[in-house]
């Protein structure tokens, strides 16, 4: 989390909850910058970020020669941008299974995908929840007013209220994302 920044409550934090004291592991995938590591780090009691340059990428480096060593730490453990060692996920469902099915072991962030010729070799089915962060929702960012959602628009409903923002509010919000 940036320093100075209070964190924003995010939709998927009670999924993440949930998936915690269900799952051995979770993973939170999702683009670059969206809130990934910030709210795992939240859950988390230590962690390991991957991506860290420091001493010449020594984290990635000692998670490359012996994958344990990403293992290692206070749990539920962050390990954050697994995917720079795919032998982390495999790593991660054998201690799943080791600790006989216990809850909230793990929490792994990543915004990429192994490269082809380094995927896992096991689907992680019965270890792993999924959960998918985006950008901040416009009521994440306390922008909408929740009145109407896409769902109950595409299922035929009326939309309730009106916006109170200007055109170029919604202009403007509309090419920042969210």
């Amino acid at each position: 989390m940036a320093r100075g920044r209070k964190y924003i409550p995010r939709i998927s934090d009670a999924l993440l909850e949930h998936y915690l004291s269900t799952f051995g592991a979770v993973v939170i995938e999702g683009p670059k910058w969206c809130g990934k590591t910030t709210s795992a780090a939240r859950k988390a009691r230590s962690g390991l970020r991957l991506a860290d340059p420091a001493n010449n990428h020594q984290n990635r480096r000692l998670a490359e020669l012996n994958t344990k060593y990403a293992l290692e730490g206070v749990r539920p453990r962050l390990i954050d941008e697994w995917q720079e060692v795919p032998a982390i996920w495999d790593a991660v469902r054998y201690e799943c299974d080791q600790a006989h099915g216990a809850p909230g072991q793990f929490l792994l962030t990543g915004s990429a995908t192994p490269h082809k010729n380094a995927q896992p070799t096991h689907s992680g089915a019965g270890r792993f929840g999924r959960v998918r962060m985006d950008t901040l929702t416009l009521a994440e960012q306390g922008i909408s007013s929740k009145a109407t959602s896409l769902a109950s628009l595409f299922a035929g409903s009326e939309p309730q209220g009106a916006s109170k923002l200007s055109l170029e509010d919604i202009a403007d919000i509309v090419c920042k994302g969210g």
